[in-house]
């Protein structure tokens, strides 16, 4: 067993995965922390605890009434985290070459069948997609692996076009399982605009829905403008233009002060809603949408605070504002979070997600099942009706990404 991790950079910090193998009749585990290798984990109640779950989760599956299940359960936020380690060794080149003043920067390739992508996705996404009962994942390239901090324009054009050839590859190989979002070739610095022709290559040829837009390309610098500078505007232009949201979404983190997932991820989606607060950005374009992951940050625990302060700036209600441009995913791994998200946020603004394979992977010792099990939560709040549910589950992501239908049908009709 060995670490899968690809590591943006040494100065990286908070970058945490885990992968898992079996040895003799125990499973092993792997753990690598901030960019470097972590110790051996030998944990045969891990293996144990992922059964037990998996078989909880299958039971509670089955109890539902017919009447109380959507007709599609879409997972509006999955990232390929379980790629061939081919790609990890192409980026651990590509990092290399940067330290060396001969070397010609140039895209090579990956060499990764179909058949390793098979078993890549079977064995992970695709098995939590049967046994939480969830149909199909909107699949983006690992959000820690974009590292627009890394290099300069051409590291990050060339990783992208990688990274998203192979979301396509998965898309094809499971239309039924896997539609796909782009990552955007951004780098600190470098104007948003120039983004757009991988944005208009994955939308019109991979038949993609949206794109990962980091707000912090620098990695925990916060160096370039805020989202309502016109800076950003162009892009904002084609993706109203090609009817496509964004899922905000930052990278690994370089500032020791900001674990990436715990912290950095966090503060991405909570400064984002505020400077959606403090700008007309939505006046200027009334159709552009954004999707907040991980429940919003700390947004719906504050939704009282960012009220009162767009009262006291004289902005108008949220529902005015901001409410027909912004929503939250599901990405909140405790019920109370998402009882909390359900009681504060329109239910209009809500859209399933689960992130995973992603950043939180165990088993929460409280309840038996895995932390991003997330479809449980939904399942069990008691405050939602059975058309509520269907609107989280399917209706709001089918309107909020506009060309899913279309692109769903193109996908299996092939």
């Amino acid at each position: 067993c060995s670490a899968s991790t690809i590591v943006p950079s040494r100065t990286c910090q908070g970058c945490v995965r885990t992968r898992t193998g079996t040895r003799g009749n125990r499973m092993m585990a792997c753990i690598e922390v901030g960019g470097e290798a972590g110790r051996e984990i030998d944990d045969s109640s891990y293996y144990t605890s992922l059964v037990i779950a998996a078989i909880r989760s299958v039971r509670t599956r089955r109890a539902a009434s017919p009447k109380e299940t959507p007709s599609m359960i879409i997972d509006c936020h999955g990232h390929y985290t379980t790629a061939p380690s081919q790609l990890e060794a192409y980026r651990k080149s590509q990092i290399a070459g940067l330290d060396d003043p001969k070397h010609v920067a140039s895209k090579g390739t990956l060499g990764i069948t179909d058949d390793q992508i098979r078993e890549s996705v079977e064995g992970a996404q695709m098995r939590l997609q049967r046994e939480r009962g969830t149909d199909l994942t909107i699949f983006s390239p690992r959000a820690m692996g974009m590292g627009h901090h890394i290099g300069n324009e051409t590291t990050s054009i060339h990783w992208s076009e990688h990274c998203n050839e192979l979301i396509h590859r998965v898309c094809s190989l499971y239309p039924k399982n896997f539609i796909g979002v782009c990552q955007l070739p951004q780098s600190p610095g470098v104007a948003p605009k120039n983004s757009i022709p991988m944005l208009e290559r994955c939308i019109r040829e991979y038949n993609f829905i949206g794109l990962n837009l980091n707000p912090d390309p620098s990695g925990g610098h916060w160096s370039d403008p805020p989202l309502f500078d016109k800076w950003w505007y162009p892009i904002y232009e084609k993706m109203v233009e090609l009817d496509v949201p964004a899922m905000i979404h930052v990278s690994g983190s370089c500032n020791p002060h900001f674990h990436a997932t715990g912290a950095h991820y966090i503060n991405g989606d909570t400064t984002a809603f505020m400077q959606f607060i403090t700008s007309d950005l939505f006046r200027d374009f009334p159709t552009l949408k954004f999707i907040i992951p991980h429940g919003g940050g700390a947004v719906p625990y504050h939704w009282g605070r960012y009220r009162g302060l767009a009262q006291d700036m004289g902005k108008p209600p949220f529902k005015e504002l901001l409410l027909n441009n912004v929503y939250f995913d599901t990405c909140v791994y405790h019920q109370p979070g998402i009882d909390l998200l359900l009681k504060v946020v329109p239910i209009e603004n809500i859209l399933f997600a689960s992130e995973m394979v992603g950043a939180v992977r165990g088993i929460d010792p409280e309840t038996g099942f895995a932390f991003d099990d997330t479809k449980r939560y939904i399942d069990n709040a008691t405050s939602l009706s059975a058309a509520q549910k269907e609107q989280i589950f399917a209706g709001n992501i089918e309107r909020v990404y506009g060309r899913f239908k279309a692109a769903y049908a193109k996908n299996n009709a092939r």
